[in-house]
């Protein structure tokens, strides 16, 4: 007996003005399959996804339901059809129960009985494995526990096709590892199941098929037990490409910043970071890991200075002058002029580091505008810079005068990236830097780290991939609840080892 086709889209196409982001599409997914959805940023998947779950109405084309030809114009159209997608970013009220976040919205005859969805909750719960408690508020949940609301919210509603949008970013090894378990057991109960991720390790461990978008363009699906990453990535990139990270041995590295005992308490009185202390060298890149609000952010940006310190130091040894400062008291310009650079690449990429409505050129003069001499500014150098990030980074614009706000996400990330990196620092801080990358950009930021590295700066990268941790850094650092509880060689280490770290919860000393 052949596979039934729960969903089939037949030539697809979706513009947007004069850009097309998808041309016709067609691929079809199997009822009791997992079906990963591949490309690089800009290459149509996520538009595709959202035609399906009824946010964006195509152009040209047909999309068939178990054989009949159906027509989705809103999410509630595509609800009707037992579609239901889990976004990378949650929809969920806060201050509301999981039981009333998964109800909510619903028209049910009469009045709302909690007792009666609190028991169809725990029976899918208890059907695939979820843990939940239908009481639990959503802001005292860790992340995968929203996400299990997520994916119930859509389970309730009778949901048996479902599209996850980069379900595994913020999750660690053993939650990553519960979720695949969840969705085997949905795809053995007949559910149709599409994955958006990067994690190429994830579609060849979890997935039955494989889909490819480049440019728009559905290039092919492949039988995941017959492919391998590298064949993965030429048919996402249209070439041969080097999927390795030339992690090279620290040259003669020297203590650059040393934190000492900080502390940062918040207006509510809440420790957001706890008697932190570790050592950043040159010539070595750290990696930072941690579940997401552990206390990353607040650690960068104290070092910064953008965060209130209660109590420590952050000593900062000037490889020019030979001095020490303590950075603890200084603005972020003054920490900047001694060569310390922070990235800090949050989801709000516009929000921190660029300015939407101005031009690429004029988010280069960010930097620098405050040593213009006269009342005109000079604009020669940063253009030059702009041109060359735009011309190495493959940044995909109409030219450097174009608006960032205008670019996609993955492209906004590498010009600031690229800015950061080409204003020469002695320490340089990167959050989440591919965060939204495809894979060929990920790589050639892996890339420009390992090079500012041999440079004989000291890379200080936060990142949620653990592989890329591995392979990327010399020393991880482990933070759980705001304060450090491991640091390990990133060569003899194991993504369990880190995982667990970053679950416990009592602190350690980062020298190790």
């Amino acid at each position: 007996m052949g596979a039934q086709a729960a969903i089939e889209l037949k030539n697809i196409t979706k513009t947007f003005g004069s850009v097309v982001a998808n041309k016709n599409v067609s691929l079809t997914v199997n009822r009791g399959e997992i079906l990963s959805i591949l490309g690089e940023n800009g290459s149509g998947k996520t538009t595709l996804m959202n035609m399906i779950s009824g946010i964006y109405f195509p152009d040209h084309g047909h999309i068939l339901i178990d054989g009949k030809e159906v027509v989705i114009r809103s999410p509630r159209d595509a609800f009707e059809y037992k579609i239901g997608m889990i976004h990378q970013h949650f929809k969920l009220v806060d201050v509301f129960s999981a039981a009333e976040n998964i109800v909510l919205g619903l028209e049910e005859k009469g009045k709302f009985n909690v007792k009666k969805s609190a028991e169809k909750i725990r029976r899918i719960s208890e059907q695939y494995g979820f843990e939940l408690d239908p009481k639990k508020k959503i802001y005292e949940m860790s992340v995968s526990e929203k996400q299990t609301v997520e994916i119930i919210k859509v389970l309730y509603r009778g949901a048996d096709i479902l599209i996850l949008d980069e379900p595994t970013a913020v999750l660690t090894p053993q939650e990553t590892q519960k979720l695949f378990a969840i969705l085997r057991r949905m795809r053995d109960d007949g559910k149709a199941i599409i994955i958006i991720t990067h994690k190429l390790q994830e579609v060849l461990a979890l997935s039955n098929r494989v889909a490819v978008l480049r440019k728009g363009e559905y290039i092919g699906t492949v039988n995941t037990a017959e492919t391998t990453e590298l064949q993965l990535t030429e048919m996402m990139v249209g070439q041969k490409v080097d999927l390795n990270i030339g992690r090279s041995e620290p040259k003669d590295p020297q203590d650059r910043l040393e934190v000492k005992n900080i502390s940062c308490i918040n207006r509510d009185g809440v420790k957001l970071l706890d008697d932190i202390s570790f050592t950043v060298r040159s010539g070595e890149i750290l990696g930072i890991a941690g579940i997401a609000g552990s206390g990353q952010r607040e650690l960068l940006e104290s070092i910064a200075g953008l965060q209130h310190l209660n109590q420590g130091e952050i000593l900062y040894h000037n490889p020019k002058t030979g001095k020490t400062d303590n950075l603890r008291d200084k603005t972020p310009i003054q920490i900047r002029d001694m060569g310390v650079r922070l990235s800090f690449v949050p989801e709000d990429r516009l929000g921190m580091g660029l300015v939407g409505n101005m031009d690429i050129v004029d988010n280069m003069m960010l930097r620098s505008y405050r040593k213009g001499k006269t009342a005109f500014l000079e604009r020669k150098k940063p253009k030059d810079l702009a041109k060359k990030i735009i011309e190495e980074l493959n940044v995909v614009t109409p030219d450097a005068n174009t608006p960032v706000r205008r670019l996609s996400g993955g492209n906004v990330q590498k010009v600031l990236v690229g800015r950061e990196i080409a204003a020469s620092p002695t320490v340089l801080m990167v959050a989440y830097p591919v965060r939204g990358l495809d894979i060929n950009s990920s790589y050639l930021i892996y890339n420009l780290l390992n090079e500012q590295k041999e440079n004989g700066v000291a890379v200080i990268f936060v990142g949620e991939d653990l592989d890329v941790l591995v392979e990327l850094c010399d020393r991880i650092m482990v933070v759980s609840s705001g304060r450090i509880s491991g640091t390990v060689d990133a060569r003899n280490t194991t993504k369990e080892e880190i995982g667990f770290l970053m679950t416990k919860n009592n602190g350690g000393d980062g020298n190790e």
